[in-house]
């Protein structure tokens, strides 16, 4: 893949890319940010092993999820920080970034565990289909089966008790 290939496929997945690190930041547009650029710098330096296997946004997803899942390690190996917005909640419980029309389901989102919060992303919201979900988590499709339901249960309970 060429330079002007790659920046092509990088502008289509863009959005769809941020959306889902901001689904698994739980709102924090900053984090996402971040880590998406992280993500894009890791892809183009990896470059030469895309093999084409599979499609280049399956690729750069499993590329951005590890890169989340790196993070969420070494915060967890320094600190009792995580990624959540919960670990940054100001005075008065507001959450920093408070852009959002769907601050309900964030915070529904954000109780989940990592595997079910990216299953449950990337299923509902970049609409992917439970083979590509499990080749971005290298999870089984069985286990894609029972997160996916199992986190539509906690959301379920989540925003039941929220009300």
């Amino acid at each position: 893949m060429t330079r002007e290939q790659f920046i092509g496929q990088v502008k289509q997945e863009q959005e769809p890319l941020r959306r889902f690190l901001l689904g698994l930041c739980g709102g924090n547009a900053a984090e996402a940010d971040d880590l998406a650029q992280e993500a894009l710098v890791r892809a183009y330096l990896a470059l030469d092993r895309f093999e084409g296997r599979s499609r280049f946004s399956t690729w750069l997803f499993r590329i951005a999820y590890n890169c989340f899942y790196d993070r969420l390690k070494a915060a967890s190996r320094n600190t009792a920080e995580s990624l959540s917005p919960a670990a940054e909640r100001v005075a008065g419980g507001e959450i920093p970034d408070e852009q959002f029309r769907y601050q309900a389901l964030y915070r529904a989102i954000d109780a989940l565990s990592p595997d079910e919060k990216a299953v449950i992303l990337l299923f509902y919201m970049e609409d992917r289909p439970i083979l590509e979900i499990a080749k971005i988590t290298s999870l089984t499709v069985s286990a894609i089966k029972s997160r996916l339901h199992r986190g539509r249960i906690h959301l379920k309970n989540y925003l039941e008790n929220e009300r």
